[in-house]
């Protein structure tokens, strides 16, 4: 059995583990620094409790429910809680341990959740979410990964979901989108200027996910292959696509390219390519980058103005735009020549992935909107999710940790 697993996969599945591992810390930074300088402690805490909170339990229920043997399409069995009978195996159809893939899905499972943090950033309390995020990760994620991942209908019906437009950036995206709705504006918004307090840090955050993008494209391989070098290239070149994008339009529009627009291009342009990064060629990646950047930029600045939802810092506009547009473009672009695992798509003269694709888009918008609403009047009924307008004012950062993010005197 020893012989069967090859120490080169092995070794890139677990190096792009820790890429993606460094995503969530990375999204703290991220998020911490678009909000105000009240609140910078408690949104980085956000994404360090769910790393924390979200690996135990996929640990001992998550990986077992996603990726457990098919129990009518619908969801894995229980035999593998707790990890139980994982052991040294190897995975079926690689050469690399079940162990490495255990630890490169745990990644994906935390980052997931943290994402919806962004859209309702700077007004929930620490309880209210915790549960809230524990019980979406169980509930919502767990099923939407097996549907996809783990042999359930979405993958029996043809849909091809290479590193998460489905499972991860739609999912969280119109969750985000939901929750933000229900938990109402932040006071002052739309009358007060509520800025980013420290662009920079949000910069550096946007270079580390943009570092463990490459873990978690590319090592969705799950081998060092030709498969993996394709998925790098991309990755790179819908990023870089996507700061053109949205600078071009932004440009044009407001008459000034900013930092914050660039930044949040290249995770539009990388957000749209993760869908698609095992499926497409080098010159349509650079279209789905370019165009992601543009509809997520239009998401953020028009729609979002039009309907007047909160979505603090952008976590639909950039996620759940971006994942549903990648998720489109897998359906128009994937070819066998790149994996022959794969399927044609619209431009390759073949129809039933791109059926399958929207398809999966409607199943995944749906069941994000319908259980995030369930689980958010559910929790609410028990415990308050919404802080209270004093407590707003002063800051999460004082309210809920008792800490400030900046003790400076002269």
């Amino acid at each position: 059995m020893e012989n069967a697993i090859n120490a080169g996969d092995t070794a890139w599945v677990l190096i792009s583990a820790a890429m993606v591992f460094i995503m969530t810390p990375a999204l703290a930074l991220f998020y911490g620094g678009m909000v105000r300088s009240k609140n910078v402690l408690a949104t980085i805490m956000q994404s360090m409790f769910i790393l924390g909170m979200i690996s135990v339990e996929f640990i001992l229920i998550g990986y077992t429910m996603a990726f457990g043997p098919d129990v009518n399409g619908l969801i894995g069995d229980l035999s593998k809680f707790g990890l139980v009978g994982v052991g040294y195996n190897i995975l079926e159809g690689s050469a690399i341990p079940e162990l490495a893939f255990v630890s490169f899905q745990c990644m994906f499972a935390a980052l997931t959740p943290a994402l919806i943090t962004g859209a309702f950033a700077e007004r929930m309390k620490f309880g209210g979410f915790a549960i809230l995020m524990l019980l979406w990760a169980i509930l919502i994620y767990n099923p939407m990964a097996h549907w996809v991942w783990g042999g359930g209908f979405l993958s029996q019906l043809g849909a091809l979901d290479f590193a998460g437009g489905l499972v991860i950036h739609i999912l969280s995206g119109v969750s985000g989108l939901t929750i933000c709705i229900l938990l109402g504006k932040r006071r002052g918004y739309g009358k007060i200027a509520i800025v980013p307090h420290n662009v920079p840090m949000t910069v550096i955050g946007a270079a580390f996910l943009w570092f463990g993008w490459f873990g978690f494209n590319a090592g969705s391989a799950l081998g060092a292959n030709e498969l993996a070098s394709n998925a790098f290239v991309v990755t790179q070149a819908a990023a870089s696509a996507g700061i053109l994008g949205w600078i071009l339009i932004e440009w044009i529009r407001n008459d000034k390219p900013t930092v914050i627009g660039a930044v949040s291009g290249a995770i539009a342009g990388l957000v749209a390519i993760t869908p698609a990064a095992g499926y497409v060629d080098v010159l349509p990646s650079v279209a789905i980058g370019l165009i992601g950047g543009i509809v997520c930029y239009s998401a953020v600045a028009i729609l979002k103005e039009k309907f007047g939802y909160d979505d603090s810092l952008d976590a639909f506009g950039i996620h759940g735009i971006g994942g549903i547009w990648g998720a489109i473009a897998t359906g128009l672009w994937a070819t066998t020549k790149i994996n022959p695992d794969g399927a044609n798509g619209l431009f390759y003269g073949e129809t039933d992935l791109f059926i399958a694709q929207i398809i999966s888009i409607f199943v995944a918008i749906i069941f994000a909107i319908v259980g995030s609403i369930i689980l958010f009047k559910l929790v609410n009924k028990f415990i308050s999710i919404r802080v209270d307008e004093n407590d707003e004012v002063i800051g999460l950062d004082l309210s809920e940790h008792g800490e400030r993010g900046y003790n400076i005197t002269l």
